[in-house]
């Protein structure tokens, strides 16, 4: 019998993280006199994450001989990056620990406002612990009472942690320090109070399906054995990247053009791009005003970097630009700037991570050792956040902890926002803004629609038929921001065959995963209960060329036959083959010879 813990967060302070001490969990497994045996480190890394890893397994034995499997997950990345795998990790959890710093409020609303209704969703009626570690700040001795608001501007205050807790029926712990008895005796007794209640969980639902099987003598199902051709359902690996850094090089509905001081044409780009990762690029092109971002830096940048010139006999024709929207032309003032901006713009669309490749291009550009920190200074500058201290130090913290493309959560601030936005898509009589620089970079079929001698490469608004508003928004979701997560199982669906007609494969597979994850977790009786067509599951998988989920679906239904058996739609089995297993009947006819399919 085995226990498995998931711990997620960051318990350490996000400007003194080279000197924290061992984590909350690796100090737990190290100090409990109830957990024993060798911790081993595995880590196991998500595809191209190579400065973090994604998180940390931990093997070990509590009360003698119960397995304890411990993940701990200190980058909150995972959710955006792999939905899946996160949404297994979860699932799988029979305790999940939440871990926080009072003293970084930033992280903190950020964990709550854009992971938390995520975790909601996917946990499954197990424990959660919210852990606040450390001493706030302000505060010579540790304060407890609630209404204590010295501190509140800086730190996260208890306040915040007890109504985090009460929205996930969370039992909340303040843990001042990672000394013994906040370690060994707070933490430490409320965790093996929950793992003893989840042993005998676990033992008293091992005893209830013992029984089951020696007391029935009915009618046993027919025991399908996995087809040869069983398909393994893994997850397609994300090309994300690529596809927003090979819409720097295919020139196409580009909205925004360089030039140097004397009006030379010096590199084309893409507002939606730009303005994803730098408050400077909002500012210039009026998404946002002054009065919105308040940082000095940041509009001084703007203006003495930048100038929007708006002269139309200034410049020659560009590449394929958006229709009736000509290019604006923006007037780069520095030269030495200038003279770097393909490479600049290359290390942008790259996902603005790759420090060291950036100063290795700007030194083969530049020679002299000053010019080169000015335009590392002004790149700075331009990817600066408002309101926070911008150094070199603070950017490689930010390469370590995001070492994915971040444009995932900066692009989901342009979905269905009229906010730069050069197409508008028609769908059950409401209007969708959309952007077709991004369309075009993760779609293929929205690319061939937008650029070859079709009426919507000319055309700003787009009828789309066949397909909710609802599926629709999910599926720019996916495009926009590389993840999805659909409400059920019939939305899921739904998103599958809009994907399907985009011919969006990732994101085939990704609905597909979450449905087999949906039906795997589902207790039989709720299997029974609900109101859910699986066999109109299986002809639509079939319709729509999705083979590995409409093999599934079938061997799901084999095995489950008894279930489904007394639900209306699955009777035409008996009698009159139903269709969708005309490809499928000698399989049907070898497992059930013996077995008649419904009750005479």
């Amino acid at each position: 019998m085995s226990i498995h813990i998931v711990a997620l967060g960051n318990e350490g302070d996000a400007f003194h993280q080279d000197q924290r001490p061992s984590g909350l969990i690796r100090t737990y497994l190290g100090r409990s006199p109830l957990v024993s045996g060798d911790e081993s480190s595995l880590l196991l890394n998500a595809a191209g994450t190579v400065a973090r890893p994604v998180f940390t397994e931990y093997q070990a034995s509590a009360f003698g001989n119960v397995k304890l499997l411990v993940h701990d997950c200190p980058v909150w990345d995972i959710f955006d990056s792999d939905w899946y795998t996160s949404r297994n990790l979860i699932g799988r959890g029979d305790i999940i620990v939440i871990k926080y710093n009072v003293n970084d409020k930033f992280s903190f609303h950020e964990v709550k406002d854009n992971y938390i209704p995520v975790i909601k969703r996917a946990l499954n009626s197990v424990p959660v612990i919210i852990a606040a570690v450390g001493t706030r700040q302000n505060e010579e001795l540790p304060c407890t009472c609630p209404l204590c608001t010295s501190d509140r501007g800086s730190c996260v205050s208890t306040t915040e942690g007890i109504q985090l807790a009460k929205e996930l029926g969370a039992t909340y712990l303040e843990l001042h320090s990672l000394d013994d008895f906040y370690i060994g005796k707070y933490f430490g007794g409320v965790l093996e109070y929950f793992m003893i209640q989840a042993l005998n969980q676990k033992t008293s639902e091992k005893m209830k399906k013992r029984k089951m099987c020696t007391s029935f003598h009915g009618i046993r199902p027919p025991q399908l054995e996995q087809p040869e051709k069983m398909p393994v359902l893994k997850a397609e690996a994300s090309h994300y990247n690529s596809d927003l850094n090979n819409l720097l090089f295919c020139c196409q509905c580009v909205d925004v053009v360089f030039y140097h001081p004397d009006l030379q044409g010096v590199a084309e780009a893409h507002k939606i791009v730009l303005c994803a990762v730098s408050h400077v690029f909002m500012l210039l092109f009026n998404v946002k005003s002054p009065a919105d971002i308040q940082d000095p830096t940041i509009i001084r940048t703007s203006q003495d970097l930048f100038a929007v010139n708006r002269d139309p006999t200034a410049s020659p024709g560009t590449g394929r630009a958006c229709p009736g929207n000509p290019p604006l032309r923006v007037v780069v003032k520095d030269v030495a700037f200038c003279s770097c901006l393909s490479a600049i713009l290359r290390f942008i669309y790259s996902g603005a991570f790759q420090w060291e490749e950036l100063e290795d291009d700007i030194r083969k550009k530049l020679k002299d050792s000053g010019d080169v920190s000015n335009v590392i200074e002004k790149v700075k500058c331009i990817l600066k956040t408002p309101g926070k201290i911008n150094c070199l130090r603070n950017c490689k913290t930010y390469q370590a902890r995001k070492p994915l493309w971040f444009y995932n959560t900066s692009l989901k601030f342009f979905l269905n926002k009229p906010m730069l936005a050069d197409v508008v898509f028609e769908i059950q009589g409401t209007t969708v803004p959309a952007h077709r620089a991004i369309l075009v970079a993760r779609c293929e079929v929205m690319a061939a629609m937008f650029n070859g001698n079709y009426m919507e490469a000319k055309s700003v608004l787009i009828p789309v038929y066949g397909v909710s508003k609802e599926t629709f928004l999910s599926f720019l979701e996916y495009l926009y921001t590389d993840s999805c997560c659909p409400a059920g199982i019939f939305q899921a669906m739904c998103l599958l065959i809009c994907a399907e007609m985009y011919q969006v494969s990732r994101l085939q597979h990704i609905c597909e995963l979450f449905i087999v994850t949906q039906l795997q977790s589902m207790p039989s009786r709720e299997l029974a209960s609900m109101n859910l067509d699986i066999v109109d599951l299986l002809k639509k998988a079939k319709f729509h060329h999705s083979d590995c989920l409409s093999t599934w679906l079938l061997h799901f239904i084999a095995t489950n036959y008894l279930i489904f058996s007394q639900k209306p739609e699955f009777q035409d089995l008996s009698g009159k083959w139903c269709p969708i297993f005309a490809g499928d009947r000698s399989l049907f006819l070898k497992k059930f010879k013996h077995t008649k399919l419904t009750e005479s």
